[in-house]
């Protein structure tokens, strides 16, 4: 597949912050890219650099295989939502798309009922915006997105203040769009269960910094459930383990081992135990999530989540 885009080292600095701290990914063609950190970390500032909606302090980076000196070039192959979707009240979903064909230079016949479809508005195309619910908003920010028929579209926080319903709903279209369009898709969110079921690979940014780029398969390896076993023989537990065919587990310390095969075998293994005399001091399964896994990775699994700065 070819690279609809890649970054090196791009930094932007505003005053005496680093927004955006040499960051380097790699984003190819038909990828769903989710771009996980808290408030503040970096994403909208790396979105808006993509975007051609500020410039890097430093560092480059390349779109569809151009540098970012010809990257006004390739613009109208982009369509973004970020921050809001800058829309007007008074006006309807088909005569917002009208004004941004037309800002565009695109006179495809029939395009704004198309997209009223493809994001499912097509019953209250003529609906004033603020009649709209949230999600329809939303729905019709991903539309203007999608003006100009563009191969990457980048979205931020597009599930943002949606009630589950609606959640189901951008997740489908955005899929949709991947899978029939071909569209690849750079997508942040704070809801992090949501970006896990729906991003093909995940960057994870902390404090401006990239912290790790890596693809679902090997995210699913990472963090998948486990056994958390604490006894203290595990040297001598290790031995039992190997008796009734569990072989895919970690000895942590002197006293502790993580077991990662058939997590519902914690009755075979205490048993096990049991009959070699091995004392348990504890056995229970934990479940992984990418959220566990994102504040392992950046050292805030014991700290509160609140209070988090805005957005830079």
């Amino acid at each position: 597949m070819s690279t609809i885009l890649e970054t090196n080292n791009i930094t932007k600095i505003y005053g005496k912050q680093k927004a955006v701290d040499s960051v380097s990914i790699l984003i190819k063609q038909g990828d769903i890219y989710g771009l996980i950190g808290r408030n503040g970390a970096g994403k909208t500032t790396l979105m808006r650099m993509v975007a051609g909606l500020a410039r890097p302090t430093d560092g480059k980076y390349s779109l569809f295989g151009k540098d970012e000196l010809d990257a006004k070039l390739v613009m109208p192959r982009i369509g973004c939502l970020i921050e809001n979707t800058g829309i007007y009240p008074n006006l309807t979903g088909f005569e917002h798309l009208r004004l941004k064909a037309l800002a565009i230079g695109q006179n495809e016949p029939g395009l704004e009922k198309k997209l009223l479809e493809i994001v499912g508005l097509d019953e209250v195309g003529k609906k004033k915006v603020k009649q709209f619910s949230l999600g329809m908003k939303q729905r019709l920010g991903i539309a203007l997105a999608l003006v100009g028929n563009p191969d990457l579209v980048i979205l931020d926080e597009p599930i943002n203040g949606l009630d589950p319903q609606g959640i189901v709903e951008i997740r489908n279209t955005i899929e949709s769009l991947n899978r029939e369009e071909g569209i690849t898709f750079i997508i942040s969110s704070h809801i992090l269960g949501e970006l896990a079921r729906l991003a093909s690979r995940f960057g994870i940014i902390d404090q401006g910094r990239l912290v790790e780029e890596i693809n679902r398969s090997d995210l699913e390896q990472k963090s998948r459930d486990r056994i958390e076993l604490i006894t203290p023989q595990a040297s001598q537990a290790v031995v039992a383990l190997d008796q009734i065919n569990i072989m895919d587990y970690q000895l942590i310390s002197e006293n502790e081992i993580y077991i990662y095969e058939e997590v519902n075998r914690t009755g075979d293994i205490a048993l096990t135990l049991a009959q070699n005399e091995i004392p348990i001091e504890s056995l229970t399964v934990h479940k992984n999530t990418l959220e566990d896994y994102y504040l392992q990775l950046t050292g805030y699994a014991n700290q509160p989540m609140q209070n988090e700065v805005p957005y830079v």
